[in-house]
């Protein structure tokens, strides 16, 4: 197995790439360079390969359904494929890790432009963490002439809010900047609420950044909408059969590096969100009532629940 695939899974293990759909797109170039470096004399080599690849990645991060739709179809494309020259297969590799960012691109600007409709001039919009699908969508509504500014929280513990916070004010965007625990005090000031996420389950329940849960919460409390901004292949088909998404236990030296040696520290990276605390999920089929996500991916990626 190439060391460039091995060092991407070390990378996102470690959070120096972050981001569901950043991790996906590593994941599969990761994928796309085995192809083309492959020693590999026959077919079923090469899909080996692939497939130890895929455990590789697999491993590296466990709520990550994006990266985990994306290489399988990249991998049950090749196990399709008919012919049965590894150059051939190798190149189909190639070509799909292409089309699929392709899509990938064309989703997440459909889904900007839907989700930026929702933004009117003079609102404040509230924002957890960091997501691309997010800025792309307040970058779109800025684009469009709308007059409006953001709240960012920072996102303990590794502050991801930060990289939000600092996208905003490149944009020209009136933004400000509060610790997580502030954010029931502001929230009556809120018009709007916004999130990206990691995963979402066949219930319509969404898996993103440890907090986004409470911001939904105190969302519904206040009676502001609280939209979750995705592409529908974070779907996780695995939860069709009664699996629970998996919640990633981070380091405990995130939260605090010196703690008490007796002091036991528990890190998680993410949080459930239940389907009542939200008011759709904007992605590139529109905004989705949570509770409809299942049948529209089987309408929309019917492949995702071949590859199980």
């Amino acid at each position: 197995m190439v060391e460039n695939l091995k060092a991407t899974a070390e990378q996102i293990r470690k959070l120096q790439i972050q981001g569901a759909r950043n991790v996906a797109i590593a994941a599969i170039k990761a994928l796309q360079t085995l192809a083309e470096q492959t020693k590999a004399k026959t077919k079923t080599e090469l899909i080996d390969e692939l497939k130890r690849a895929q455990v590789v990645l697999f491993e590296s991060r466990e709520t990550e359904p994006l990266m985990r739709n994306a290489v399988r179809w990249i991998i049950n494309q090749a196990e399709d494929c008919s012919a049965e020259k590894v150059e051939t297969i190798a190149e189909l590799v190639v070509g799909n890790v292409s089309l699929f960012l392709q899509n990938l691109d064309a989703s997440r600007e459909c889904t900007a432009e839907i989700g930026a409709k929702r933004i009117r001039d003079g609102m404040l919009v509230a924002t957890h963490c960091h997501s691309s699908t997010v800025t792309r969508m307040i970058a779109k509504a800025k684009a469009d002439g709308k007059n409006f500014s953001v709240i960012c929280t920072e996102t303990r513990p590794a502050f991801q809010g930060r990289i939000t916070a600092g996208e905003m004010v490149d944009l020209g965007i009136e933004t400000i900047f509060i610790v997580d625990s502030a954010a029931r005090s502001y929230m009556g000031n809120v018009d709007l609420v916004v999130v990206g996420a990691d995963a979402i389950t066949s219930e319509g329940n969404v898996v993103n950044k440890i907090g986004t849960s409470g911001i939904a919460v105190l969302a519904h409390e206040a009676r502001k909408p609280f939209y979750v901004v995705s592409e529908l292949l974070k779907f996780d088909p695995e939860t069709l059969g009664g699996a629970y998404e998996k919640i990633e236990q981070r380091n405990p030296a995130e939260v605090w590096s010196e703690a008490p040696p007796k002091l036991s520290v528990r890190n998680p990276a993410f949080d459930v969100t239940p389907n009542q605390y939200i008011n759709g999920i904007i992605c590139e089929e529109g905004v989705l009532p949570p509770q409809s996500v299942t049948e529209v991916m089987r309408r929309a990626y019917p492949w995702v629940f071949k590859s199980l």
